[in-house]
């Protein structure tokens, strides 16, 4: 890295420095985005976080580290993008984790059945909270997709009305998606290209040009999903194409 102010050197040259192995990147790195992990952990605890004394921030401050050494630009979205999802998942992951670790009880101390919570009640408020953090986890899912479709030039809007109406031709669209997602080439080229290399293709699959073409747009989203870090998104593709 050059002698320039770090104030003044781009967020995506330091995290590159940092994981080249510049520990002082690093550190400086995590502590100006303290506040910025703070509110990722705040919006999902849905309360005010404690940098000194709250568990949940150490799991946001680790998450947001390990998103700094995995970041890759070419996979386009914006760094702050992918550390707020990063850092919203292992806090999650946390959080589940304490709740289906059971307390340590001595078999000494005497209870006092009144005092014991309804199993019933447990059970609802856990089913509750699941359904809470599904929504959570895919409403940030898609924020992630949206900023990607950006960059490919598309929009949500824009695949409402240019989806395949029809199962058969939805399912082609999506095979056609896989098999550029899975073959190195064609991978590469739409994340170079952000579009789809229709002549190469048309050789390789059993759909026409003009096929191909009219399902562009649709296709390109299938791939950003399949090729992003989407694990509510991909749930509805298990089985299709």
């Amino acid at each position: 890295m050059s002698n320039q102010p770090l104030t003044e050197t781009p967020l995506e040259d330091m995290i590159l420095s940092a994981q080249e192995g510049d520990q002082g990147i690093q550190h400086h790195l995590l502590k100006s985005y303290q506040p910025f992990i703070a509110k990722c952990v705040s919006e999902v605890c849905k309360r005010y976080i404690d940098p000194q004394t709250d568990d949940e921030f150490s799991v946001g401050l680790n998450a947001f580290n390990e998103a700094m050494m995995s970041y890759c630009p070419k996979k386009g979205g914006s760094f702050l993008a992918f550390s707020k999802l990063v850092v919203k998942r292992k806090v999650i992951d946390y959080i589940r984790y304490i709740q289906k670790t059971p307390a340590t009880v001595s078999l000494d101390d005497n209870y006092n059945e009144e005092q014991m919570e309804n199993p019933v009640e447990i059970l609802a408020v856990n089913e509750s909270y699941r359904k809470e953090q599904h929504a959570l986890q895919l409403r940030e899912e898609i924020l992630d997709f949206k900023e990607k479709l950006d960059i490919y030039r598309l929009s949500l809007s824009q695949l409402t009305k240019v989806s395949p109406k029809h199962r058969d031709a939805r399912e082609t669209a999506i095979s056609v998606a896989r098999m550029l997602h899975n073959d190195a080439e064609f991978n590469s080229y739409v994340k170079a290209k952000k579009k789809m290399p229709l002549k190469d293709l048309a050789r390789q699959v059993n759909v026409s040009k003009k096929t191909l073409e009219r399902n562009r747009k649709f296709i390109l989203a299938i791939f950003i999903i399949l090729d992003g870090d989407y694990t509510y998104l991909k749930e509805y593709l298990k089985g299709v194409g």
